[in-house]
């Protein structure tokens, strides 16, 4: 496994070693010494969703509200996502950044997503699995968002936006500009 940084700070892209033959393919997603190791510091999951999605399915851009924020580990593995995090940690050097990375089945990559960032992806294959680890539980009174869309973050979704399929709580997310008010 290699640890490649992102622009945003704390964010790293993990490459996992894949092992393959006239068989298929192996790699090991996870392991909690090797992680610990590449970034430095304990951490600890305590929970993996799994979401599968038609392609055009945008799920985000969501994060939750301290003491709930939550680091994840990201992957795809079953299709192809678009993976996009903005930092909303307002003493970050790279405060109101976004940083875009593609995810597929195929590539042996995963993405690791400290506190303090806003996460959201879109399928670009139908029945899209994405897979990540959190280290905090997921609360729902805690959950908030930022716009997919929103004017400041200028995020390129790769995609017209009258094919995307949104839930209508991610239509009605506020600005960026209005997390803090």
């Amino acid at each position: 496994m290699k640890l490649n940084k992102t622009e945003l700070d704390g964010c790293f892209i993990l490459k996992h070693d894949i092992f393959e033959d006239d068989r298929g393919k192996f790699y090991e997603s996870y392991n909690k010494e090797k992680l610990e190791s590449l970034l430095g510091f304990p951490i600890n999951f305590v929970q993996d969703n799994h979401s599968v999605s038609q392609k055009g399915v945008l799920r985000g851009l969501h994060y939750q509200q301290t003491p709930f924020e939550q680091s994840k580990l990201v992957s795809v593995v079953r299709g192809e996502a678009i993976d996009v995090v903005v930092d909303i940690r307002k003493n970050s050097l790279t405060f109101g950044r976004h940083f875009k990375i593609r995810l597929s089945q195929d590539d042996g990559i995963s993405l690791f997503i400290p506190k303090g960032l806003v996460h959201g992806f879109l399928a670009l294959k139908d029945q899209t699995v994405f897979v990540y680890k959190c280290d905090n539980y997921y609360h729902k009174e805690s959950e908030r968002g930022i716009m997919y869309n929103d004017p400041d973050l200028r995020i390129d979704w790769e995609i017209d936006e009258d094919r995307l399929i949104l839930s209508d709580k991610d239509k009605k997310l506020p600005a960026f500009k209005d997390l803090y008010l």
